[in-house]
């Protein structure tokens, strides 16, 4: 992604929150599919023979995998932005998913990354990684909509009893997002 993230104050704040108890959110977060950087699209099809054979079979085909829209982006390297395929999934919460997301509810971006010894993110979509973190109109990564995202119940936030700071709570996120040079709310 393009640019140098700042990270929003509001992660240094304790919330009752947890992740998802995946598998059993199934993937909640794929319903809608995903924007991808041009650039990243570009990579993701350039390693189509790793990533096909890990999709369900009628999924193969890299002509399938993105739908053809595409639109600006601040945040994309390249400026721009394609979606992935929003594919009928009676497996699924609302009967769709994005493409890449298998019956064992498992990415098969990652399953590939995986399978080639890359680290698991090595082909995942930043939104994808990013979710359910945002980033705000400052271009700052943030979380907003907890209050949203808890009152369903297979989401990517579940309530917790004990508190955590949300930075930690996604600081693998965003160690892999931002790294060191991140500028982190003082």
């Amino acid at each position: 992604m393009a640019g140098e993230f700042h990270l929003h104050p509001r992660l240094n704040q304790a919330e009752k929150i947890k992740r998802c108890d995946w598998p059993e959110c199934h993937a909640a977060c794929c319903i809608y599919g995903a924007w991808v950087d041009k650039l990243h699209a570009e990579d993701i099809l350039n390693h189509a023979s790793e990533i096909g054979p890990l999709m369900e079979e009628e999924h193969q085909s890299p002509s399938s995998w993105f739908d053809g829209q595409e639109e600006p982006d601040d945040h994309a390297l390249s400026g721009r932005v394609v979606h992935t395929t929003i594919i009928p999934n009676p497996y699924h919460l609302g009967g769709t998913s994005c493409i890449f997301l298998r019956k064992d509810f498992k990415c098969a971006l990652q399953a590939a990354a995986e399978a080639v010894d890359e680290h698991p993110w090595r082909f995942k979509p930043f939104y994808c990684i990013l979710h359910p973190l945002d980033i705000d109109e400052q271009g700052r990564i943030t979380l907003d909509e907890v209050d949203l995202l808890l009152r369903e119940p297979t989401t990517c936030l579940q309530p917790s009893r004990k508190p955590v700071r949300i930075k930690d709570l996604f600081a693998e996120e965003l160690g892999y997002l931002v790294g060191k040079k991140s500028k982190s709310p003082k």
